[in-house]
């Protein structure tokens, strides 16, 4: 799964990349003119793998991970660099929407800011509309066939949507209408974290972000989510370690280092969940969409254990975690269920899958 990052110039939305995803990446004053892409794979942290390694002391220890794309800064009424391939392949995007002072761009006003990258996208959405619709109209005078005049039907129900200024994820499509359309990739139609990039004088209220930016209708929106971080004061903290770094989080008033609750954030934007798989080998967070069927959800380990499907040996987090690792001491008590192929796994579960696949 892939988030696609994205914001205005100088939003310090490369500096959130690297500290996203461990990367080095050179910021710039002036990067508009930027047309690569950089990528990187974010690694999401969990409390819970932390507590079953501290258990079960593998060998290794993997987390969840998933891809980001960094795009280049987009400023207003250019937006070319949104057609690009790879981005529009994002399942989601975070938008870095900057909310400190800057001598040059002047007082933060993040709502402006959201409503201005928006516009980009409805407008970026609209020009491959349009162009579509075109190109239909032709092929429908040369031969009607009814996969085209429906798709014709929505694509212009999804034009009305976007000259009203209405993101298609808020467009209140119907299921039929939006799979019609997700081919087209349309970037409006995708779910977005819009991170308030703060400055370290506002980190203590940074849970009130939505409120002092007026931001609530935007919060609201469907497949719509408000964060906030502080880029320089998180780049701060990823240079220290241990007992340091905990002090400086406790000089400013936080639990843990934001980019933290971020990552989760990104990931739950994604629609992902995390089952486990434990053992002395190794302990694993295998992320899957929510609602993964077992079967599936085995897929994603290998694709021979899917293929052999038998059953899935499923225990949840909590009671694993009061065994202290004991699987005896799960099946005396009757908790490790035995369940099939078509059993939804849910976030935080253990699992062990039974398959048999002949030679």
């Amino acid at each position: 799964m892939k988030i696609g990052l994205v914001g205005l110039p100088k939003s310090g939305k490369t500096t959130l990349f690297n500290l996203l995803t461990g990367s080095q990446v050179a910021t710039s004053r002036y990067d508009t003119g930027r047309t690569e892409l950089h990528t990187g794979i974010a690694r999401v942290p969990d409390e819970r793998v932390d507590r079953l390694t501290a258990i079960f002391q593998p060998k290794k220890t993997t987390f969840a991970t998933f891809e980001v794309v960094d795009l280049a800064g987009i400023a207003k009424g250019e937006r070319g660099g949104l057609e690009t391939k790879e981005f529009r392949n994002a399942d989601a995007l975070l938008h870095v929407v900057r909310a400190f002072p800057d001598d040059a761009l002047g007082a933060a006003d993040p709502k402006r800011d959201i409503v201005d990258l928006e516009t980009e996208l409805l407008l970026s959405d609209l020009e491959v509309v349009e162009r579509r619709l075109e190109r239909l109209e032709a092929s429908i005078k040369k031969r009607r066939t009814d996969v085209e005049v429906k798709e014709q039907e929505v694509l212009r129900r999804a034009k009305e949507r976007l000259e009203a200024e209405t993101p298609l994820r808020a467009a209140g499509l119907s299921d039929d209408d939006a799979r019609a359309i997700r081919g087209f990739t349309f970037l409006s139609q995708k779910p977005i974290l819009h991170c308030l990039n703060v400055d370290e004088k506002a980190i203590g209220e940074g849970d009130r972000v939505v409120e002092r930016y007026g931001l609530a209708d935007i919060a609201r929106q469907p497949g719509t989510r408000v964060a906030w971080a502080s880029a320089v004061i998180e780049a701060e903290v990823a240079q220290l370690a241990g007992e340091e770094q905990q002090a400086f989080l406790a000089d400013l008033g936080l639990a843990e280092p934001a980019i933290r609750r971020l990552l989760r954030e990104c990931f739950a934007l994604l629609g992902l969940v995390s089952f486990f798989t434990v053992g002395d080998d190794e302990v694993r967070a295998w992320p899957i969409p929510a609602g993964t069927r077992a079967q599936d959800a085995a897929g994603t380990v290998h694709s021979d254990i899917a293929r052999g499907f038998i059953r899935a040996e499923v225990t949840a987090y909590d009671e694993i975690i009061a065994a202290n690792g004991s699987f005896a001491d799960i099946r005396a008590k009757g908790q490790l269920r035995l369940e099939g192929k078509d059993y939804p796994v849910r976030d935080g579960e253990i699992c062990h899958f039974r398959f048999n696949v002949a030679k």
